[in-house]
């Protein structure tokens, strides 16, 4: 493993907890703006329905993802900007 990769670890866990806190975040606004509800139904919630809890979990992996991907990349550049080097 390159030393940049090592050295990256720490920053990674720490943007990727933190990425973590910002989608949740968003997350629950976002439901809040689709069903006017401030708690999101999760898979074994019997009083509600399929339609409700697969488009919760598509609209929370679609959050999560874009947040991670945003918060890496995020990362990367000012890695580079800081080291010189490309951590991936």
């Amino acid at each position: 493993m390159r030393a940049s990769k090592i050295a990256y670890k720490p920053v990674g866990l720490v943007l990727g907890a933190a990425s973590g806190m910002i989608a949740g975040a968003a997350f629950k606004q976002a439901w809040k703006i689709i069903e006017g509800d401030n708690d999101a139904p999760d898979a074994l919630d019997e009083h509600r329905s399929w339609r409700q809890i697969l488009l919760a979990a598509a609209v929370q992996g679609a959050i999560f993802s874009v947040v991670k991907a945003a918060v890496d990349r995020s990362g990367a550049v000012a890695t580079r900007r800081v080291t010189g080097i490309w951590p991936g």
